[in-house]
């Protein structure tokens, strides 16, 4: 699977409400360095990544994920990506919605695609 696929995945796995924690890097000890950052906080470190997007699957359904513009550009082991993306979801019985920009940076680890930065 290259780059834009596992991207697409992830797409797929937030409007089905499906784990997400897989996709960010959290196997080796420089893994503190990842980070997302969302709408409304700022996760830094594997452990808080990972506890985060379970807490988020865990409260939040019904959503809906609209790329505008996937860019991807992929190297031997890194890959970058830029997207306008509308998001909508249920929290807590009220819908949220969004307009917004996303970017990141993949990292390949034993022939899979990780996240190790999104904004």
């Amino acid at each position: 699977m290259d780059a834009r696929a596992t991207i697409h995945d992830y797409y797929d796995s937030l409007r089905h409400g499906a784990p997400l924690d897989t996709f960010f890097a959290n196997d080796r000890p420089e893994d503190d360095a990842v980070v997302k950052v969302g709408i409304s906080e700022r996760l830094v470190g594997s452990d808080s990544v990972q506890e985060g997007l379970r807490d988020q699957t865990a409260s939040t359904s019904d959503w809906t994920v609209d790329s505008h513009d996937l860019r991807v550009t992929q190297r031997d082991s890194v890959a970058w990506f830029s997207d306008e993306v509308t998001l909508a979801w249920d929290e807590r019985g009220e819908r949220r919605e969004f307009d917004t920009r996303w970017s990141g940076t993949l990292e390949r680890r034993d022939g899979d695609w990780s996240f190790v930065g999104s904004a």
